[in-house]
């Protein structure tokens, strides 16, 4: 769809997805009934989101905001991030611990049909995020509708590794 509008606001997709989240209208995150927002993790970091259901039962959440399409197929990142490989390498280590962890990706317009690694943009975080999805961290992307009105989660989007 071209013309597409964009969402530029950076606080809007973990708000929008926590939300969502709690919810239940997100398939893949359906019988959580805790969300919390930036949990720390490790030493030196936080995660966007853990849900959890009471029972001992948690996933943890990395959200990231894709603007970037080209070609009906949305990409991330946009520029080189130290930062997002290490949520990614975190994530792997919560997953061999035998955590539930999730990569979500948040594309922030309406035209993208598929979403990819942006290897041409950062090819080591695309080889971390192929190794981390290889490992157990499960890969989701979604679309929203924006309009002038507001904005809110779409559809699910494929994902191309």
């Amino acid at each position: 769809m071209s013309g597409s509008m964009v969402g530029v606001n950076t606080l809007v997709p973990n708000r929008l997805v926590a939300l969502t989240a709690a919810e239940n209208a997100i398939p893949e995150f359906s019988g959580y009934v805790n969300v919390q927002r930036e949990v720390k993790i490790g030493n030196h970091s936080r995660i966007d989101l853990l849900l959890s259901d009471g029972d001992h039962r948690r996933c943890y959440v990395e959200i990231k905001n894709s603007t970037l399409v080209d070609r009906d197929t949305a990409f991330f990142p946009d520029a080189v991030t130290s930062r997002g490989l290490k949520h990614l390498q975190e994530l792997q280590s919560l997953v061999s611990d035998n955590q539930r962890c999730a990569m979500f990706y948040f594309i922030q317009r309406m035209d993208a049909r598929v979403f990819k690694p942006a290897d041409h943009i950062d090819p080591a975080y695309g080889k971390a995020l192929r190794r981390a999805a290889a490992g157990g961290v499960e890969m989701l992307a979604y679309d929203v509708h924006i309009d002038l009105n507001g904005i809110r989660l779409r559809r699910k989007v494929p994902i191309k590794l």
